[in-house]
């Protein structure tokens, strides 16, 4: 398979031709048909964060078709057509896991910086952590969603009975998540820096207050 690859933090992806992966039991192998950026992915090619798998495919807004599947996976088939998100393993064992808080994992795997991730023909992901997704979403609006639109989602689940909703910043989360809860009717109120006007404007027109 072609894939971008970095080699060593702070410096360009470059293109290399790689084995094609296969799946391990309990995981999937996914031919990938998107993959959104993410500041995050800016942050591993910059070495803002230190310690990435090297060399490494980065990107963690992965939307592919199942290509294989390995040992004891039963949840999807090839064919189907999955995401795969940040968190791409986490232990299952610590408090953290045991207690829905996974995100929070003492020993996790991330998509595209301790796990090969979607700037490549194919990705291999750990089932456990892929999400069917509804064919109503084209593969490049979808692969937002394995990120932004989590993040934005895991808090948001949170306030089921607000009336107000108050979101600290307007990037890629905030933007998602606004337009659900003004879907939902809810009223919006965008915090920005004083004088980021393209921002305020951009939470104006998707319906903030």
């Amino acid at each position: 398979m072609r894939a971008m690859v970095l080699e060593r933090p702070g410096t360009a992806l470059v293109p290399r031709d790689l084995p094609d992966p296969k799946p391990g039991p309990g995981q999937v192998t996914l031919r990938v048909t998107a993959c959104g950026v993410c500041r995050t992915d800016l942050h591993v090619v910059d070495g803002d964060l230190t310690e990435p798998k090297l060399p490494l495919v980065p990107g963690h807004e992965i939307v592919g078709r199942v290509e294989a599947v390995g040992a004891g996976v039963t949840a999807f088939a090839p064919g189907d057509r999955v995401g795969v998100p940040w968190l791409g393993h986490t232990c299952g064992r610590c408090l953290y896991c045991q207690s829905g808080r996974e995100n929070l994992c003492d020993a996790p795997g991330f998509t595209g910086y301790t796990i090969d991730g979607g700037y490549a023909e194919m990705a291999t992901a750990d089932a456990a952590y892929c999400f069917p997704l509804p064919e109503v979403y084209d593969d490049v609006e979808a692969a937002p969603l394995l990120c932004a639109g989590l993040i934005g989602f895991r808090s948001y689940r949170m306030v089921p009975d607000a009336r107000r909703l108050g979101l600290y910043g307007f990037g890629a989360a905030a933007h998602i998540i606004c337009q659900v809860a003004v879907f939902e009717g809810r009223e919006v109120y965008a915090f920005t820096r004083p004088g980021d006007a393209l921002a305020q404007g951009f939470a104006r027109s998707l319906g903030a207050h």
